[in-house]
């Protein structure tokens, strides 16, 4: 799912489940890597949680509100808060872990 200002709140803040922010830009190698990590993801959600994409160069002002400082940085989100915080290209299975809240 593609994150952006309009979408941000309802579908990241006002979530029920958990959600996985991917933090990430189109010119970064590592970004690149983990793409297929958060695919997988994603496509096991299975209603358990909700993985999204947010593109830092396009939507500046959510990065800078959650201090995303080094990409990729993904943070999953809990009742409208951030849960965990990972920065930098991660194994999946540490990714996954963060997503058993």
């Amino acid at each position: 799912m593609k994150l952006n200002k309009e979408n941000f709140e309802t579908e990241v803040l006002k979530s029920s489940i958990p959600v996985l922010v991917d933090f990430y830009a189109d010119w970064c190698g590592p970004c690149k890597m983990m793409a297929p990590v958060v695919d997988k993801l994603e496509q096991e959600a299975a209603g358990r949680y909700k993985v999204g994409k947010l593109n830092v160069d396009q939507e500046t002002e959510i990065a800078i509100n959650y201090r995303v400082m080094s990409i990729p940085t993904f943070i999953v989100f809990q009742d409208g808060k951030p849960a965990s915080v990972t920065v930098g290209a991660v194994p999946e299975q540490e990714l996954r872990q963060k997503l058993e809240l």
